[in-house]
């Protein structure tokens, strides 16, 4: 039964679910641990991120690593080779998870399957054998105008006939055929003559690759969900339990207008782009706590793309990127659900309007924001974590990682609510840094 099915879950306050999702989450009974000991240090660990998150001294700064591909090249891989050949993507986690002791784990679901990819034709991205030289490290977005200027109106009337028939077509190539497709929600009686556009041979084959696509994904999920149970049955959580959202302003910003659109939007139409924001809001949130419900999670995690202080100005933010997400994440506290707050960029100019939700019901993860002046702005409120730079664990020495950590401790971690990680997903660093990494916490990060 999930949580939106249990009649009582309705009745209790928003701290009584959190409490409640943080109890699932400290006392797991699906998981058939290898051992007592690894049981043991589930729970320890799963209390050390709860104790942050709830703004408590752990027994110990907790270490989040967010990681993009750099199992793949610590085992001696790339990523165009665990793209495609999903054995070797199982076996480069699971050495990754092997060779380095860490509080959380994050499997190898947000590496992209080349060839589900390959059958959708997907336009947004490009990735290596893609677009991109085999050797590519990573992925790389497509801007463009997916949604034209004009298209506001369609896409609030019916979001969902609007993704079908107009939006698909132009990300994915597979889905040009639906263009042919009429509305389902024209259908009242005698439908037959609906389905005429199914009859023509583009449609069909589009539903004959969606299969081949249906047939594909479970191999891929095989792996992925092998290396999450794994790690969890080794004693080790997963770093996101409760999937993805966006910011409702970087839906329209990102893969709906584009970068350029929405800006000439916010000149040309802002009250078209604020009634859209309103649509995507509320489209958001109703995906966020189902998805959150689904798996009984605590948290949501949020990449807040185009909200940097070098985006757009005080005044931009404050009017039509914060309120819409601000509406999203009160939703979901009021759900039990934090919201996980990843601040791309830098939001130096934005930590005193961020500032508004009740104590411990958000986290923060900051990019290039200095932390000190985070922990002043929001300590005494919300679990912060992040900084640590992509840059200095590539190139730097091990000694230079650990003091960059020791001193982040230092500024953040008295009081609880701390959280050591790095600023953005790591692609490729020693394993000396990574392991600095752990032991900064263990050695300057203990509370008692």
């Amino acid at each position: 039964m999930t949580m939106a099915e249990d009649g009582k879950w309705a009745e209790l306050t928003p701290d009584e679910k959190r409490a409640e999702r943080f109890k699932r989450w400290l006392a797991p009974t699906e998981i058939n641990f290898i051992s007592p000991e690894a049981e043991q240090s589930y729970k320890a660990r799963q209390q050390r991120l709860a104790d942050a998150y709830q703004m408590k001294e752990p027994d110990r700064v907790p270490l989040q690593l967010a990681y993009g591909v750099i199992p793949a090249y610590h085992a001696g891989s790339d990523l165009k080779t665990v793209m495609y050949d999903y054995d070797e993507l199982g076996r480069a986690w699971k050495k990754f998870l092997n060779d380095f002791e860490m509080d959380t784990y994050s499997g190898p679901g947000a590496i992209m399957p080349g060839r589900i990819y390959d059958l959708l034709d997907y336009k947004l991205y490009t990735w290596p054998g893609h677009g991109l030289p085999d050797d590519a490290t990573g992925h790389q977005f497509v801007e463009g105008e997916y949604m034209k200027a004009d298209e506001y109106d369609a896409l609030m009337k019916n979001p969902s006939d609007f993704w079908m028939r107009t939006y698909m077509p132009r990300i994915f190539g597979l889905f040009e055929s639906f263009r042919h497709l009429q509305a389902f929600t024209n259908i009242i009686e005698l439908p037959a003559g609906y389905f005429i556009p199914f009859s023509r041979p583009d449609v069909q084959a589009t539903l004959q690759t969606l299969i081949e696509i249906g047939k594909e994904f479970p191999k891929w999920q095989a792996v992925v969900s092998e290396c999450n149970r794994e790690a969890r049955e080794a004693g080790v959580p997963s770093l996101r339990d409760g999937g993805m959202a966006k910011a409702p302003f970087d839906t329209i910003g990102d893969t709906l207008r584009g970068t350029q659109g929405v800006i000439m939007d916010m000149y040309r139409q802002p009250e078209k782009l604020h009634e859209a924001l309103e649509v995507i809001a509320n489209l958001t949130i109703e995906a966020a706590i189902a998805s959150a419900n689904a798996g009984r999670a605590g948290t949501v995690f949020f990449p807040l793309h185009k909200g940097a202080d070098g985006f757009m100005s005080a005044r931009q933010f404050e009017t039509f990127y914060w309120p819409s997400l601000r509406k999203v994440c009160l939703a979901l506290i009021d759900e039990g659900i934090i919201p996980s707050l990843f601040a791309e960029g830098s939001y130096a100019g934005r930590l005193e309007t961020v500032n508004e939700f009740p104590k411990r019901t958000v986290m923060w993860r900051f990019d290039q924001t200095d932390m000190a002046a985070a922990k002043k702005a929001l300590g005494d409120k919300c679990c912060i974590s992040g900084n640590v730079p992509t840059s200095l664990l590539t190139t730097g020495t091990a000694s230079d990682v650990k003091e960059y950590c020791r001193k982040l401790i230092e500024d953040c971690a008295p009081g609880g609510g701390y959280v050591l990680s790095t600023g953005a997903s790591v692609d490729k660093a020693p394993a000396d840094n990574i392991r600095a990494m752990m032991e900064a916490a263990k050695e300057y990060g203990v509370y008692r």
